[in-house]
């Protein structure tokens, strides 16, 4: 079959819609009609090449959506099932998932080359040309092929619209706050940069009870909106937000730190482990050129007052246990998800999606398909 798709083939080049092959889903596989399509930070990061991947490369990698087919073997899901997709695929038995941190699943060694986990991938062009799908997943297009290990099932009355966020953006920044900071009823979090990461961290910090949720950010909508979600205080540099936790805590620091920038530099980490306390934790979950070492710290600081500086990846947590969980705090109205979309577009405006990204425009921004289904599919 055919589908539309937004592909990047280079760094530095826009996203271009074209018409790729689609194989059937194979053994352990299953096709998906997506219904809406998130834009994260990662897949900009990609175009700019702070992260290089495998081109070409269709994009996306948040999604939710209706499957169509099913693939032998497949018995979790069936063709009409509504999913949202996890941006990592859990298998459920390599040595990180049968210790539970299924979110460094071995599986997940790919998602920067788009192939299936056999090695072989679903997206061609005309000429036969292999096309990865970013994360496993590329829901930059109407319809994918996927693992059924990147799917987890919800309530078919969900609007997929919305919990779309849930398939990355929001449990990589709620668990960055309940998971990998560990916060504590009457803690003090700081978080620096409220994208769609750190808007969620703000969420989870004080849903996981925090006295104080400082919310770091230059742009005036990103700090209002932080404090409409949780934030009990906002600054727009990080300055402000070590002389206003100094005051907080009667000069102790903050308990925890929370990076979520665009663009994760040696200042900002420098900045939250400062502001942190004796014995604090900084966790980094955005993202940089992995290639280049950007992280500069006084290994004195760390010793003399054991502070910690520590990773996340998805929120340090279990896809098939907090994608659920996060649709139970969704539908009991804990979890805002409505108030995070700024923005829709269609496909075709997936560049105009990312450049309000970039401009700050949007907390979070979400193309929303209208594809029909396929001839004796579920709708």
């Amino acid at each position: 079959m055919k589908t539309r798709a937004a592909v990047l083939r280079d760094t530095g080049q826009p996203f271009e819609i074209t018409e790729l092959e689609l194989d059937e889903p194979k053994a352990g596989e299953v096709l998906i009609r997506y219904v809406a399509a998130g834009l994260c930070h990662s897949d900009e990061h990609l175009r700019h090449g702070d992260i290089v991947p495998q081109f070409p490369i269709v994009g996306g990698h948040e999604g939710a959506g209706i499957i169509e087919k099913v693939g032998p073997g497949v018995t979790r899901l069936q063709p009409g099932d509504h999913v949202v997709c996890s941006f990592l695929p859990v298998c459920g038995h390599c040595r990180w998932c049968s210790t539970g941190k299924s979110n460094l699943c071995d599986m997940g060694a790919s998602i920067l080359v788009g192939n299936l986990p056999d090695g072989t991938f679903r997206f061609h062009d005309a000429d036969g040309n292999d096309y990865g799908g970013m994360c496993m997943l590329g829901t930059f297009s109407e319809r994918a092929v996927i693992s059924e290990n990147s799917a987890v099932k919800v309530d078919p009355d969900l609007p997929l619209d919305k919990v779309v966020l849930i398939g990355c953006g929001v449990p990589t920044g709620w668990g960055s706050a309940v998971h990998a900071a560990a916060t504590e009823a009457g803690d003090t979090i700081v978080v620096y940069g409220i994208g769609g990461i750190g808007i969620n961290s703000v969420q989870g910090a004080a849903l996981a009870g925090a006295r104080n949720v400082v919310a770091v950010d230059p742009l005036p909508n990103k700090r209002e909106a932080a404090e409409q979600l949780g934030a009990t205080h906002s600054c727009e540099t990080a300055e402000e937000a070590h002389e206003l936790v100094q005051e907080l805590t009667r000069g102790v620091g903050a308990d925890k730190a929370i990076i979520t920038v665009g663009v994760v530099d040696a200042k900002v980490v420098t900045d939250a482990v400062n502001t942190i306390r004796k014995g604090g934790t900084a966790v980094i979950t955005g993202l940089a050129d992995p290639t280049k070492t950007n992280i500069e710290l006084s290994s004195s600081l760390l010793t003399l007052f054991e502070k910690t500086v520590k990773g996340s990846l998805f929120g340090s947590g279990d896809p098939f246990h907090d994608i659920p969980k996060m649709i139970e705090l969704y539908q009991s109205g804990d979890l805002k998800l409505d108030e995070l979309i700024t923005k829709t577009y269609t496909l075709d405006e997936v560049n105009q999606g990312y450049e309000d990204l970039v401009n700050g425009k949007n907390i979070r921004g979400v193309i929303v398909y209208d594809t029909p289904p396929l001839e004796g599919a579920p709708a």
